[in-house]
């Protein structure tokens, strides 16, 4: 299995289980002489198959995240680095939406608000950091689908 496979499968288990939690949860009280829809007791087994699965899968994907390396770092080390510039792009496009305010004077005499940073080389920093997010997202992808899940 590959690991792009594993991680889809993992998706699919946690959305399970999470419409699991839901039906055990509508099936957990009935009036008295009545049935629930869904007998919680199938349902329980299921849930527990599910996170026991789940289980497997995190712990062979972690694994795999950490030992196969492209280009001296890990898939987990990209990760974070994908998640760290995902998070600067973030505030630094605030920061710009921000500073691009422009407050308009109807008389001279108004107070004149000024940006505090450059908006134009802010920019060019966020299109530089997204254009390295992409690769370094591309790499991920491309791992996943050429990687065997340890």
């Amino acid at each position: 299995m590959k690991l792009a496979e594993a991680l889809q499968e993992r998706a699919d288990l946690s959305r399970n289980i999470e419409q699991l939690r839901c039906r055990l949860t509508n099936n957990a009280i009935v009036q008295e002489n009545e049935k629930p829809a869904e007998d919680p007791k199938a349902l329980i087994r299921e849930l527990d198959s599910s996170v026991i699965r789940l289980e497997e899968l995190i712990r062979r994907i972690n694994l795999t995240n950490c030992a196969v390396l492209s280009d001296g770092k890990t898939i987990t080390e990209l990760i974070a680095k994908k998640d760290a510039l995902k998070m600067k792009i973030s505030v630094y496009k605030d920061l710009a939406a921000a500073a691009s305010q422009t407050a308009r004077r109807a008389r001279m005499t108004e107070i004149k608000i000024l940006s505090t940073v450059d908006v134009k080389k802010l920019q060019k920093q966020i299109d530089d950091m997204s254009k390295e997010l992409r690769i370094t997202d591309n790499t991920i992808q491309a791992l996943n689908w050429s990687t065997e899940l340890l």
